[in-house]
């Protein structure tokens, strides 16, 4: 039976459903999904016209999957791809790279979730550089919070759907001005995280100075029935605009989050850092975060990432709060 590959934007609802298959059963082998939020999320939905999807196909069976996202013109396209366990060792993933790679022009940023030794071996047999690393960062929160006090002048309030999206999005879009993965959401980027079932506006803190949006905290929680493990929080994003910098704002508003979270009966919670930004790390850590895990980035030799600088597909690297 030949291989070839499919290259499209919108999948068909069989398509999803094969993706979706060889993403469960990647899922299983390696312990880590490897797809992240945001792909996934296109990937339910059907895709995306910004972003290309690579079906390689073993006579009529997928035997792997790539997204590609060609968004960002300054750092290049950012990929993600998987290969059905059935499949490795036997060259699939070198050609399914290798499609993806001409696609993209050789230009090409590559995230690997759970730092899986075989990614790595594939990035190098193409020439491929790890450039980044971004951290998963846990804490029990059966251990002590620590209490905070809110800027004088700061009220919190819980996120309310259909009034709210605007606001935020502008001072998301301020807050990480320097972060497109993040700062570059649109509204139906947010619509989409709302039509989730995770989506609960009670654990979506805004922060207000008189009327006007200065900070927010919106946390997750994973649910044991998509994730395999018990009920896990998460500091989904923290963002402060940057006339609010210095005030304390930011820390105030993770531990609310915090305690929010643990309210809610959960056990653990955990974030993502880039591993490059170190006092993010120290004041994490401060606060009983530890390293969990890692995604690692890889880039054409060529091409690598500016400093700092993220993928539109990348886990959301949480800023630092204010010491």
């Amino acid at each position: 039976m030949s291989v070839h590959v499919k290259v499209g934007e919108r999948l068909d609802d069989q398509e999803i459903a094969e993706v979706l298959g060889v993403v469960e059963a990647a899922t299983e082998a390696d312990g880590v999904r490897p797809l992240n939020e945001h792909v996934m999320l296109h990937l339910r939905y059907g895709g995306d016209a910004r972003a290309r999807s690579l079906l390689l196909y073993d006579g009529v069976t997928l035997a792997g999957y790539a997204h590609v996202d060609p968004t960002d013109e300054v750092e290049g396209p950012s990929g993600e791809l998987v290969i059905h366990p059935s499949f490795r060792g036997q060259g699939y993933g070198k050609r399914l790279l290798g499609e993806v790679l001409e696609l993209s022009g050789g230009r090409l940023r590559l995230w690997a979730h759970g730092d899986h030794p075989g990614a790595g071996a594939l990035a190098a047999s193409l020439g491929f550089e790890r450039v980044r690393s971004l951290w998963q960062m846990r804490r029990s929160l059966f251990a002590p919070l620590p209490s905070f006090e809110l800027p004088p002048g700061v009220r919190l309030r819980a996120f309310v759907p259909g009034q709210d999206e605007e606001a935020w999005l502008k001072v998301n879009a301020a807050a990480f001005a320097h972060h497109p993965e993040q700062g570059a959401w649109t509204m139906a980027d947010v619509r989409r995280r709302e039509a989730e079932s995770w989506f609960d506006p009670e654990g979506f803190f805004l922060a207000f100075r008189d009327d006007r949006l200065v900070g927010f905290h919106w946390t997750k929680v994973h649910g044991s029935d998509e994730h395999g493990h018990e009920p896990l929080g998460e500091v989904y994003v923290v963002g402060i605009d940057p006339s609010q910098q210095g005030t304390g704002l930011g820390k105030a508003l993770t531990l609310a989050g915090l305690r929010h979270l643990r309210s809610r009966g959960l056990a653990q919670v955990m974030l993502y850092v880039d591993e490059a930004n170190a006092a993010a790390i120290r004041l994490y850590s401060g606060l009983g975060f530890s390293r969990w895990d890692v995604d690692v980035m890889y880039a054409a030799a060529a091409t690598p990432p500016a400093s700092g600088a993220g993928s539109t597909t990348a886990p959301r690297p949480v800023p630092p709060p204010e010491s």
